[in-house]
């Protein structure tokens, strides 16, 4: 068997549980379309959620590097997915990131690999906003960080309400961005028209 046909313990575990659910949902999970289902969902659900085996301290300490630079750095429009863990749909947007540095930067792709280790995770967005500021201020101790997510929630949109094209948006601020004029200058600087 190549490796890509071969399943791990807990994919193994998943798929036989996905089997289940489609037979209680009344399907035939042995027609055509659904025969491979649960295997894929069961390798779907391992990537999806392999973000509780990254460390996204050590992801920032990667890239860490000394630096004199002390005005605002900002990684802005990173995309991301994720599911949510109470109904296990999607949700999907972007991440705006700003730090200030205090003696210490990190490489930029490293702000983007926190974001995927978090967002890899079942999760609600307003904790997602919160663990991402709380790594990078104890990786890198910068003067202030400041994050802001926007997402469309599936939740939202396929059941429930079914209130489509709305964004929810949250952020997190710490240190120089609790003045205002610093926030303000963020904001401006991830509107959608800069």
């Amino acid at each position: 068997m190549s490796k890509d046909n071969t399943l791990t313990s807990v994919q193994s575990e998943i798929q036989e549980h996905v089997l289940e659910l489609l037979k209680l949902m009344g399907e035939d999970a042995t027609r055509e379309g659904l025969q491979k289902t649960p295997r894929r969902v069961a390798k779907a659900m391992t990537t999806l959620t392999r973000g509780y085996s990254e460390d996204p301290i050590k992801i920032l300490n990667a890239a860490k590097f000394k630096e004199d630079y002390s005005q605002m750095v900002i990684v802005k429009d990173i995309n991301f997915y994720s599911l949510c863990e109470h109904h296990l749909l999607p949700f999907y947007g972007k991440v705006h990131v700003a730090y200030i540095p205090n003696g210490y930067i990190t490489g930029l792709s490293k702000i983007a690999r926190v974001v995927d280790c978090f967002s890899h995770r079942l999760q609600v967005q307003e904790r997602m906003t919160l663990q991402i500021r709380e790594a990078i201020q104890e990786a890198l101790h910068p003067l202030g960080v400041m994050v802001v997510v926007e997402a469309q929630h599936m939740c939202m949109q396929m059941r429930g309400v079914e209130k489509q094209g709305s964004v929810t948006t949250t952020s997190d601020f710490t240190g120089a961005f609790n003045q205002a004029k610093t926030r303000d200058e963020f904001l401006k600087l991830i509107s959608h028209g800069a």
